[in-house]
């Protein structure tokens, strides 16, 4: 039986072009061999399939297929591959087949179906492929693992819906969109490729060239397992404010502007609005109550820490991240009291005469130094 066996594996090598010297075949896998047949076909078979293409669709579980026998109808039909891995085929029971091509399951099926079948001429078919898990870390606003479909409801600035297959930007779209400090230059794309052991490819994508010149290669098609990462860049892009009305950026996020501005309160904005423009939004700064050179950013991160930053206010000031910051959603902007306001607002708290020249001789010296 062992002896057959080696057989078996020899004419396995020959069919799909490898040598003996190319694979190794432990001990363990023998004694399975012999003990079933069965067993034997629910083993991975991927190492000793060749990769005719790298980024190719990789069979996995809840893929729907059609298996069609040219010479016996009989046998054709559906099959489906199960969680474990396997498909259960007629003749031969349960098949493993997750982490093949549909080419390379269509040479194991045609080689295993030899000791059944005199011409074991088949084709397998993708007729409904499984939902795609994809994971997205980085700068999103809500990073995690997404399970993508043919129909989407984006949740970015524009409420388009998303059909077809999954690309790049369906995913992100799904997240939420992109953070202000995202890098769009440098989009890395992780992807497996088929066969065992388990490999990968990345490849740079450069959405920047897609939103702007409408570069489609930088929106490729997902796959399941593929990883997405966008970085953080070292300073927002030059064109952060166009980037907040396109598809790739966020509804809307509320800001919370307090202190010396005509209109304090929680505001809804575009995402990416630089901080001058916030203020701006709740009214701008009062006239001589606020102090444009002590405005503070209060800001929440995403691992629980807050930061307070000073900034001055300068309405000619363009985005940047030590000058006038794109703002987060959450934020807090603290348009602070210039020390005239200061002053007058210790005078309309004195009650006696004393007090009251003392206050006044304070303000003047206040007026004096703001």
């Amino acid at each position: 039986m062992l002896g057959s066996s080696a057989s078996l594996l020899a004419c396995s090598l020959l069919a799909t072009g490898l040598t003996a010297s190319s694979v190794v075949v432990l001990p363990s896998a023998a004694k399975a061999v012999e003990a079933s047949a069965a067993v034997a076909l629910t083993q991975p078979v991927a190492q000793s399939v060749p990769v005719s293409q790298e980024d190719a669709y990789v069979l996995g579980p809840g893929d729907g297929l059609q298996l069609r026998f040219f010479g016996a109808t009989e046998l054709s039909g559906p099959v489906e591959v199960l969680s474990d891995g396997n498909v259960s085929l007629p003749l031969l029971g349960p098949v493993r087949l997750t982490g093949l091509t549909l080419p390379q399951a269509n040479q194991w099926l045609e080689l295993i179906y030899k000791k059944q079948l005199l011409r074991p001429e088949l084709q397998l078919s993708l007729v409904r492929p499984r939902p795609l898990r994809v994971a997205l870390v980085g700068e999103v606003e809500r990073p995690g693992l997404y399970t993508l479909t043919s129909t989407e409801q984006s949740q970015t600035e524009a409420k388009v819906s998303i059909s077809g297959l999954p690309t790049l930007v369906d995913a992100i779209q799904k997240a939420g969109g992109i953070t202000p400090l995202a890098n769009l230059r440098e989009v890395t794309l992780q992807r497996r490729l088929p066969g065992e052991p388990l490999r990968y490819k990345r490849t740079s994508v450069n959405l920047l060239a897609l939103v702007q010149q409408g570069d489609q290669q930088q929106n490729p098609i997902l796959f399941d397992g593929d990883t997405i990462r966008i970085d953080q860049a070292s300073e927002p892009v030059a064109e952060a404010i166009e980037l907040a009305s396109t598809t790739l950026s966020p509804d809307t996020i509320k800001v919370n502007v307090i202190g010396e501005v005509l209109s304090p309160g929680t505001l809804p904005l575009p995402a990416n609005t630089p901080l001058v423009q916030a203020v701006l939004a709740a009214g701008g700064p009062q006239t001589w109550r606020a102090s444009k050179g002590n405005v503070e950013l209060v800001r929440i991160n995403r691992n629980g820490t807050a930061t307070r930053q000073r900034f001055q206010l300068n309405l000619s000031q363009g985005a940047s991240n030590t000058k006038n910051p794109p703002l987060r959603d959450g934020d807090t902007v603290v348009v602070n009291r210039s020390g005239m306001a200061v002053a007058s607002d210790a005078i309309g708290a004195v009650s006696t005469p004393l007090t009251g020249l003392v206050s006044i001789l304070a303000l003047v010296d206040l007026i004096n130094k703001d």
